[in-house]
């Protein structure tokens, strides 16, 4: 059975909804799903709670939905690129739950695992462990941390066949394994479709028991956050 949509609109119109839990793949703006962002935009939903390693950047990937103020929550590592993220947190607009980056990985992991919880030492005796639950193992003490399970995740890959075989490429993969396994729903935008059975087996990132649905953007963007470049000689 096919799991292709016809376009990224059609792939959420029926699973988005105001409220809900968004986890979105990528570091920085490696590896977003960059039309499933903006058709979340265009859906109009509101009152979210994002996860992702960060919120984009003004104008572009998460960012697009700061700006129409459709998050109520973010769920984060870093959010240093955003200036309208900065202001919303700032003026009490937007909702902040800091979660170092490892963290943030083995919470969406665990949640795609069945885990509810795991402990860690990191964050203990910062602002990261307050309100959580410490306990002693070995003399040592660790914060529990409660696993994520998404409404709906959206993710990006390279390569997808129809039912969903994912493969990633390079560093574009980051979060997005642990993103897709997490989403009760997931979707992901590929670069590339090909038929059922033309992936190698040994080759294949990410099951496609994880993907519900897929979505074809052949010509991302692939915009770069900060081009650094030697002076010409």
């Amino acid at each position: 059975m096919s799991k292709v949509y016809p376009s990224a609109a059609e792939a959420l119109a029926d699973i988005v909804r105001d409220g809900q839990m968004i986890a979105v793949g990528g570091f920085g703006l490696c590896g977003i799903p960059e039309a499933l962002i903006a058709a979340l935009r265009d859906s109009g939903v509101k009152n979210l709670t994002c996860i992702s390693n960060n919120a984009g950047v003004d104008g572009f990937g998460l960012g697009q939905l700061l700006a129409t103020r459709q998050i109520r929550k973010m769920i984060a590592s870093y959010v240093g690129e955003n200036k309208e993220f900065e202001r919303q947190y700032l003026a009490g607009e937007l909702e902040l739950e800091f979660t170092p980056q490892g963290t943030l990985a083995e919470k969406l992991r665990a949640g795609g695992a069945g885990i509810p919880a795991f402990f860690t030492q990191t964050g203990v005796g910062t602002i990261v462990a307050e309100g959580k639950e410490i306990r002693e193992f070995e003399g040592r003490k660790y914060v529990m941390e409660r696993s994520l399970v998404p409404d709906v995740s959206l993710v990006k890959a390279w390569m997808a066949d129809r039912a969903g075989n994912l493969v990633f490429r390079r560093t574009a993969r980051n979060f997005n394994p642990n993103v897709a396994m997490a989403g009760k729903i997931t979707v992901a935008e590929v670069e590339v479709i090909v038929p059922t059975g033309e992936i190698d087996p040994d080759a294949i990132h990410l099951p496609g028991i994880y993907v519900h649905r897929i979505v074809h953007n052949p010509t991302p963007e692939k915009r770069i956050e900060q081009r650094t470049t030697r002076p010409a000689r």
